[in-house]
């Protein structure tokens, strides 16, 4: 009997035992796919925050990636000098957490005291104000500033980096032997969580305010430390002190949940010379708007910054917008059917319907920012964006206006395919100031605009500005020449917000743009600012304007000369000089 019931007791025992390893398993892989989630969503969240903080959000996105991927590898090999897994590994994610969650404050502090600098050295010295400081001690902090989100994205990097390792030794200790493929299925369980990570990042949380993803993210980063602290609590050294920093990061994160989001907007708010009355979100872009009274008798100046950039001030617009509408209409033989390529602030849709077409159709990849100059925005009982809607006198409300939404390098290839031919076509999009907007500015694109514009019609694109990027608006020019339009013509205005900024016009057949203008007496339409001389007189340069014209490249998607010429006019600007593209 006894002979029979031992191997059967030894089959239980062991059965148990695989029971229990598969429960510990399960446990592990399920923490590291939960943390593996947190580490990308970090990753983005700093990279994003980054991006909107020093402007150029691609090149940020790109740097950061890349610097946290060579950190998490160096904290990988240094995971190595722990000797106790499991304490490591619990004060390893209290750490995170509690970085995790304040370091977008840290990093608008960092850039807020950066910016507010010269104005504080001003006020302590009762220095002239035109005597703002801006070299020695400036130039320092402005670049400790700016490389903060990289050191901060190092340390966070290099902390998440000695999670797979410790996971894997935990692994073992728990089975007391060599796990054969052990860092194998950790890795997995990584792989499956980053990819969940993405999915919530670009769902949920790219929309929300920096501050609250970074609490939510820390959260459930502290969360799953605590249920691995309470689950191998015997295992881990000085269990108190770890229990009382879990406590004290929970408290940390309520306390910036409550509120991180005004601290920094206070913070950012000082990134700004005018006042910021309303910060959002959108899952492609920050949006700012701030005022100014010039003059208690007249209306406040509104502005608007995406990602840190200026896109339009209330008082000047209508200069922009005369420029880019009256010169394109004017050299449409019949502005009837009109197609808009970004534009979602509806100013420029406002002048094109002074002309009463029969149809306007309006790309734009942000339904957000269509949103939000389209319907009232209601915000503690105060509608935000009253003035703007104001401002483009409700163009979107037009029943003769379509709007698109999706990536218009893309969409407009359903207008090819369903024949459509517009009039004229208005190219309203930002600078070519990274790659994701490079190929909108491609000989390809205006291939494509080339096929939708009738025989008589004309094409505008906003340029940039032929005094700080010259390449880059020469290399606009000569892409859309290359691109098959018979008459290409460039033309420039002062822009106050702006300064000095430039278009590029082109007609398909017969006549120039310029020789078409020429033949008014008079504007067809009048919007209050430009005349016919005036418009004349843009298409005039300085001498020798286009000297080197011969040696610009045509910016094409696989060479991407417009960003490279675009980085490089601008830092020549702020005094950083590059080889040419």
């Amino acid at each position: 009997m006894n002979l029979v019931e031992y191997p059967l007791n030894k089959l239980q025992i062991d059965n148990s035992k695989a029971a229990k390893l598969r429960r510990h398993d399960f446990l592990l892989f399920t923490i590291m796919g939960i943390l593996a989630g947190c580490g990308l969503i970090y990753e983005y969240l700093l990279s994003h925050y980054a991006g909107r903080v020093l402007g150029a959000v691609e090149q940020v996105i790109f740097a950061m990636i890349g610097i946290m991927i060579v950190s998490m590898g160096l904290g990988a090999f240094a995971a190595r000098m722990f000797k106790s897994y499991f304490t490591a590994f619990a004060w390893l994610e209290v750490t995170i957490a509690l970085i995790g969650a304040s370091s977008v404050l840290v990093l608008a502090g960092v850039t807020a005291l950066a910016n507010i600098l010269p104005q504080i050295l001003i006020d302590t010295f009762s220095m002239p104000p035109d005597l703002m400081p801006r070299g020695g001690l400036i130039i320092w902090a402005q670049k400790i500033a700016s490389t903060m989100p990289y050191v901060a994205g190092f340390i966070l990097g290099f902390l998440i980096g000695m999670e797979i390792p410790l996971i894997a030794n935990i692994r073992e200790t728990i089975y007391g032997e060599h796990i054969e493929h052990n860092t194998g299925s950790v890795y997995g369980a990584d792989y499956i969580g980053a990819g969940f990570g993405a999915a919530l990042w670009v769902l949920f949380m790219l929309s929300l305010p920096p501050t609250i993803a970074a609490v939510i993210t820390a959260s459930v980063n502290l969360f799953v430390g605590l249920i691995f602290f309470s689950v191998y609590r015997k295992r881990i050294n000085s269990v108190v002190f770890v229990a009382i920093a879990h406590i004290f990061v929970a408290g940390i994160l309520v306390l910036i949940l409550l509120n991180g989001t005004r601290w920094d907007n206070a913070m950012e708010d000082l990134l700004y010379k005018d006042k910021v009355v309303f910060s959002y979100n959108t899952q492609y872009q920050h949006i700012t708007i701030t005022e100014r009274i010039m003059d208690p008798a007249r209306p406040m100046i509104m502005s608007l910054f995406i990602n840190g950039r200026s896109q339009f001030a209330s008082n000047d617009e209508n200069i922009y917008h005369s420029m880019l509408v009256a010169p394109v209409m004017h050299a449409s033989a019949s502005p009837k059917n009109i197609l808009i390529i970004g534009g979602g602030d509806g100013l420029a849709l406002r002048d094109v319907l002074r002309w009463q077409p029969d149809s306007v159709d309006l790309v734009d990849i942000d339904e957000t920012i269509i949103d939000f100059f389209t319907n009232p925005f209601v915000e503690k009982g105060e509608v935000i964006n009253q003035a703007f809607l104001e401002l483009n006198q409700h163009s979107f409300s037009d029943e003769r206006v379509h709007t698109h939404f999706g990536d218009a390098f893309i969409k407009v290839d359903s207008f090819i395919q369903k024949e459509h031919l517009y009039d004229v076509i208005i190219v309203d999009l930002p600078d070519p100031s990274h790659p994701d907007l490079n190929k909108l500015y491609s000989a390809r694109f205006y291939a494509k605009l080339n096929t939708l514009l009738s025989g008589d019609g004309a094409m505008v694109v906003q340029s940039t500005s032929p005094y700080h990027a010259k390449n880059a608006f020469l290399s606009i020019g000569k892409t859309v020449q290359y691109s098959g339009f018979k008459h290409v013509e460039q033309y420039h205005q002062n822009v106050p917000s702006f300064g000095e900024w430039g278009w590029t016009i082109a007609t398909k057949n017969g006549a120039s743009a310029k020789a078409r203008l020429s033949q008014f007496d008079k504007l067809k339409v009048d919007d209050g600012w430009a005349t016919i001389n005036l418009l004349l007189a843009a298409f005039e340069f300085n001498a020798h304007f286009y000297d080197d014209l011969d040696s610009i490249k045509i910016n094409r998607i696989n060479n991407q000369a417009a960003y490279q010429y675009h980085q490089a006019d601008w830092e020549k600007q702020q005094g950083i000089f590059r080889a040419k593209p």
